[in-house]
């Protein structure tokens, strides 16, 4: 039996290849990815290595989990330490990342120890590992009347111009949500023109919220991705529109939403699609185990579904419980 082993082990060795190096690449997965608590994840691509960054967790103010394939994730500390002056440790939520000012500018929101309200911070660093700094004496964004402003993510038009999108955080008060968009200047680190209202929840899914927007352009069309409805229910839910610019303006699909709760899954939503280097589209997105919604432990556990493009609408394949191919 050991030589039959030797033997085995010898013609891997010879093919260029090791046990070890089949099992770091699987050639199928199954959801979720992550099965810890890891809510709202925002992604970004760096020399070959995926970065994701989440709500924080007890510890860590912007965990990041790290990944050679949008499969297998690996915790990888804490992105942000310290969270700017303007602001208090412990409600720092949606974090996203993207590459700018000669390094990597993540945007995320926290309490405003002023306005007793959630706001927006940008922070910098040179690694998309960090550590992020917010030098900032107060929030980039910050609307206290309108309950707040949560939710920040940022887009790169294809003449490497900056946009930001963002939700004020109405429910917290009992008002309306809307999604909003503005330029932001060339360092990325401040807002300029006007401000757009692009969104409002005025469908009868979204219910009293519309949240988490991500701009996306696909084949010269531009799409806004946005979540909707009670974060902590199995109504949460996932939908689109499309906009004729950066600043709208904007139509709901009439298909929405497009991503939905599952027997296997409940509650989707917080998404973020990200483009493969082989030029496939996925989404990564939070959802709660069925019989534990709600819950702090496992909490919301990282997915991953392919997303199709048919007619050029946007199709989730999910929530998938199956095996399926990984990314390429």
């Amino acid at each position: 039996m050991v030589r039959i082993g030797v033997v085995l082990l010898s013609l891997l060795t010879l093919a260029g290849c090791t046990v070890s190096d089949h099992q770091s690449a699987p050639k199928s997965f199954t959801n979720p990815v992550f099965r810890e608590n890891f809510p709202d994840p925002g992604a970004v691509l760096a020399d070959g290595t995926w970065y994701a960054y989440g709500t924080n967790n007890a510890t860590e103010n912007v965990p990041i989990l790290t990944s050679p394939d949008l499969v297998t994730w690996t915790p990888a500390g804490d992105a942000l330490p310290e969270v700017g002056k303007w602001a208090e440790r412990g409600n720092t939520w949606a974090p996203e990342v993207i590459a700018g000012d000669g390094g990597y500018l993540l945007y995320y929101t926290a309490r405003s120890t002023a306005a007793g309200r959630q706001c927006i911070g940008v922070a910098y660093a040179k690694s998309p590992a960090g550590p992020f700094v917010d030098d900032s004496a107060e929030p980039l964004i910050c609307q206290a009347d309108d309950g707040g402003s949560i939710d920040a993510s940022p887009y790169r038009d294809p003449e490497g111009g900056l946009w930001l999108y963002w939700k004020n955080d109405g429910n917290a008060i009992g008002r309306p949500t809307h999604l909003y968009g503005s330029r932001l200047a060339a360092d990325g680190r401040s807002l300029t023109g006007k401000t757009v209202e692009l969104l409002t929840n005025d469908a009868p899914w979204e219910n009293h919220v519309i949240e988490a927007p991500q701009m996306v352009r696909h084949d010269g069309k531009l799409f806004l991705f946005y979540s909707a409805n009670a974060y902590d229910q199995d109504v949460y839910a996932m939908g689109y529109a499309e906009c004729d610019g950066p600043l709208g303006p904007c139509r709901k699909a009439a298909e929405n939403p497009i991503l939905k709760s599952s027997p296997a899954a409940a509650g989707p939503g917080h998404s973020f699609l990200v483009t493969t280097p082989g030029g496939e589209t996925w989404l990564l997105y939070h959802a709660w185990p069925p019989d534990a919604i709600g819950s702090v432990t496992p909490g919301r556990q990282l997915w991953l579904d392919r997303v199709d493009w048919p007619d050029g609408r946007p199709v989730v394949h999910g929530p998938t419980a199956d095996p399926q191919p990984v990314p390429r």
